[in-house]
């Protein structure tokens, strides 16, 4: 069956039926709640609605009449609001067919669908949103588009009633329309004039046409961006002060963005401080000069939370609010190319201006390094300038391999701590990747420069760069070593004696992910009832366990291992475990807790031992 006959039918049985068709009933005073705790985020939105109808009007009026005035005022004294458009118009007709159906939008009235792109709204809110502040609406309008037809006068109460009828010429001799509203009970400060002065310049500072509060100017024209300046420098200073203007902050740098494919131009403004990369940036979107929302958080690709966005575009879909972007292919090409030209304005620092550069990553080297780990190209240009922490200070990766044959790094922080000053005295560089992202590029850099050796710092590592101690002398001090492992065999710690710098440090704890995996089960497993205590066992490992690495070059080590007496060596062999437990801030599980607090008191006891006795 086609859909010719398939419609036939339907029609016939919906002739048939002895129920007949109901329309929907709409509680206007419910709908207005909902619009105004649901859709809408403030009341506010109101004039931003009248203006937007008002700018719609003019520009349709202006597609067939290109000389025709293009005016918009809004008067606003005694708890109401009066806006004049000099725009298309309504008949009694459009009246009741845009102002009185909810959900329909004059933008598809007859002649203009082919028009909408240059329209603002196209969801037929219109009006309803007034609801919110107003208890009623008075619209008077003429038609430009009907010569002769009278005025006409459509005035609404927020309890769903209207009422319609024509005047005489002389209340409105001209085409256009006028929007009178009433405040309701509680809302009269949204219609106050310093208010209505205040959100018609948020919403309308960039609208094309002459819009005026009273007859104090709205519209600020050109936008900060396109303006002309005597000099680059003149420009970034007037930038700077839009910035401060608009968002509080004196910019580091400013970005322009233009991506005329999207009909895209504006200014990214770069933060003075730095931000989380979890924290959602918010930027200020007008489309075609109507501000959008200030909160647009979906612009930008997330890498490039150091920047403050304020934007005007003719392309991109607002929701159905008109408060945030609707998500689709154009804002996602759009992402695409503002993130290509804040990429480009990075790549320029770096070609052309290193001291601004440097002024930006010493802020901002987080965003950078987050968009590093994914473009290669990036990681490339950034490499000589993004800071690591290593063993030979604050360098770039790119000097740092150059200095070193191979790159160690640590994926903690509390593994770079244990090992770095160890490390440093025995000339292996170590790169600190335990901070975000730092990981991930320094095992990036082999893609980006060829040869580079990379490698993970782990215990095995350490030990093997340490010297060891000649035979004899370790076997001289078999019966110390044999003491101190058997005390710390409990703790999953093993013994070695090796020779370092520097000298001052007595002993190095070390260990890798895998032995702190191993002592967490153990410790699981102690605390556990029968049943987990028991699956828990089952997992145990291979993995190596942590070492106490002993310094035979400093000199208390010396005197220790000198000691006959088995239990005074237990005791000093737990205090500098849990000296080198502390020296590599490393949290302290309660059994080392414990053994520093026995060491500490089996010290004292042999310290003061005797003197009771007089010796």
């Amino acid at each position: 069956m086609d859909s010719h006959s398939s419609q036939a039918s339907q029609a016939s049985q919906a002739s048939q039926s002895p129920h007949p068709p109901h329309s929907f009933q709409v509680d206007l005073r419910g709908l207005v709640d909902l619009l105004s705790h649901h859709l809408y985020s403030s009341p506010k939105v109101y004039l931003r609605e009248l203006l937007q109808n008002a700018v719609d009007a003019v520009t349709a009026r202006r597609a067939a009449e290109p000389d025709a005035p293009a005016r918009i005022r809004l008067y606003a004294a005694d708890g109401g609001l009066r806006v004049e458009d000099t725009g298309v118009g309504l008949t009694e007709p459009d009246v009741h067919s845009l102002l009185a159906t909810i959900g329909r939008s004059s933008k598809r009235a007859e002649g203009l669908e082919e028009a909408r792109s240059d329209f603002l709204g196209q969801f037929g809110i219109g009006l309803l949103a007034c609801f919110v502040v107003a208890e009623r609406i008075r619209v008077v309008s003429r038609s430009v588009r009907t010569p002769g037809a009278p005025p006409v006068e459509w005035t609404a109460r927020d309890d769903g009633s209207y009422t319609v009828r024509t005047l005489p010429d002389a209340e409105r001799p001209e085409p256009g329309t006028t929007v009178y509203l009433t405040a309701r009970a509680g809302a009269a400060e949204w219609l106050a004039p310093e208010r209505v002065r205040d959100l018609a310049r948020d919403f309308g500072s960039l609208l094309p046409y002459d819009v005026r509060v009273g007859d104090e100017p709205v519209t600020e024209l050109p936008a900060p961006w396109d303006r002309a300046h005597p000099s680059p420098a003149g420009r970034r200073v007037a930038l700077a002060r839009h910035c401060r203007e608009l968002f509080g902050f004196t910019p580091l740098d400013s970005i322009d963005l233009d991506v005329p494919v999207a009909g895209v131009r504006g200014v990214a403004y770069v933060l003075p401080s730095a931000v989380s990369p979890a924290q959602r940036a918010t930027h200020r979107v007008h489309l075609k000069g109507m501000l959008l929302t200030e909160r647009a958080e979906q612009l930008l690709p997330d890498w490039a939370f150091f920047v403050r966005c304020v934007l005007d575009t003719d392309s991109l879909r607002p929701t159905a609010s008109r408060e945030s972007l609707y998500e689709d292919e154009t804002l996602a090409a759009v992402r695409d190319a503002l993130g290509t030209r804040i990429r480009s304005w990075l790549t320029g620092l770096a070609a052309g201006d290193p001291e601004r550069l440097a002024a930006f990553l010493a802020v901002h080297h987080l965003g950078v390094k987050s968009l590093a780990r994914h473009d290669a190209g990036m990681l490339r240009t950034m490499l000589p300038w993004l800071p690591f922490e290593t063993t030979d200070g604050q360098l770039p990766l790119e000097e740092f391999a150059r200095r070193h044959p191979v790159v160690h790094f640590t994926r903690t922080v509390e593994e770079y701590r244990q090992v770095a000053p160890i490390a440093a005295a025995q000339g292996v560089g170590v790169v600190n990747g335990g901070y975000t992202y730092d990981s991930e590029l320094v095992e990036a850099l082999p893609r980006v420069r060829p040869g580079t050796v990379v490698a993970e710092l782990d215990a095995d590592t350490v030990t093997a760069h340490l010297d060891a101690v000649d035979p004899a002398e370790e076997l001289a001090l078999s019966g110390f070593l044999a003491t101190a492992r058997d005390r710390l065999d409990p703790l999953g710690c093993d013994v070695v004696l090796r020779a370092f710098h520097p000298l001052s440090v007595p002993a190095l704890h070390l260990d890798d992910r895998a032995a702190r995996h191993e002592q967490a089960r153990a410790v699981a497993e102690e605390q556990a009832d029968d049943l987990w205590a028991g699956i828990l066992g089952s997992l145990r490992g291979s993995a190596p366990r942590a070492r106490l690495v002993l310094n035979h070059l400093n000199p208390l080590v010396r005197r220790i291992g000198s000691l006959g007496d088995p239990e005074l060596i237990g005791t000093a062999t737990e205090a500098l475990y849990g000296q080198a437990l502390l020296m590599a801030r490393r949290p302290l599980r309660p059994a080392d807790s414990a053994l520093l607090n026995r060491a500490f008191i089996g010290l004292l006891e042999w310290a003061t031992h005797g003197e009771g006795d007089g010796r």
